[in-house]
């Protein structure tokens, strides 16, 4: 059947409406960018061909829909025309939210601006819009979020922006910490499992402390992939911590 059909027909296992289909995570440093990173590009080659797979296997859902997540200064939709911009980063780089949109309008965070990148190096690419979510936003604003989410069409696709710790050695952003490994490899676990028990009970006071920008995007997602129902898969591409700074790709699909 083609992603047209199902759409008109829905699909029975999930009650005639299939909300969120399919999910990628990705973190969003911006030395993802090779222009911004120059000559230690190749130092995240393996984490941007991650982000190029976990992306691609979003867009093989047929989604009619792509809503990007991540963190911001307040929690809330985007309105198009909207543009991220990597300047504060050295490079005189816009990135639009909707590829070839008439103007700049809105500010894109950088969670969103690189997730906006992600997509823009894929050629077939459904609609976008894009929700921004507090760093310290609690259960209500997160469950509010989750169901906008969920709400944006008959077939979502989400990319999900989030780092994990930055407590990782000496020169990490937040210096050493020793909590700051286990934590990530709680958020791996969970990511690998797509466990959404597990992202939803992670402390955001301990989340805070550690620097971890993903947390609240990865509970929207979880969230989202709750209220959706039925089972689903997840499969880590990439877990590292090059800089101090733990990063996660991973990609989730409806089982």
């Amino acid at each position: 059947m083609t992603g047209s059909a199902r759409r008109r027909t829905g699909d029975s296992r999930y009650g005639g409406r299939v909300p969120l289909v399919a999910a990628a995570v990705c973190p969003h440093p911006p030395l993802l960018v090779p222009e911004v990173a120059g000559s230690a590009a190749p130092e995240l080659d393996d984490l941007r061909a991650a982000c190029d797979t976990a992306v691609r296997r979003l867009l093989a859902a047929d989604p009619d829909i792509v809503v990007l997540v991540g963190t911001g200064p307040v929690t809330g939709p985007i309105r198009v025309p909207a543009t991220g911009s990597l300047q504060p980063w050295g490079v005189d780089l816009y990135v639009p939210l909707v590829p070839g949109q008439p103007d700049r309008g809105a500010v894109l965070p950088l969670s969103l601006t690189v997730g906006a990148w992600l997509l823009a190096r894929h050629d077939t690419r459904p609609p976008v819009t894009a929700v921004q979510v507090a760093a310290d936003a609690g259960p209500a604003e997160l469950a509010a979020l989750a169901d906008e989410v969920g709400a944006a069409g008959d077939r979502v696709a989400s990319l999900v922006l989030g780092d994990g710790s930055a407590c990782r050695g000496e020169k990490a952003p937040g210096y050493d910490d020793a909590r700051a490994l286990p934590y990530d490899q709680r958020v791996a676990a969970a990511l690998a499992d797509a466990d959404l028990d597990a992202l939803l009970d992670l402390d955001p006071v301990l989340s805070t402390e550690l620097k971890a920008a993903g947390r609240a995007p990865w509970q929207v997602l979880a969230g989202a992939a709750r209220a959706a129902g039925g089972g689903w898969r997840g499969d880590l591409l990439h877990d590292s911590a090059p800089y101090g700074v733990a990063y996660f790709v991973a990609s989730w699909e409806r089982v």
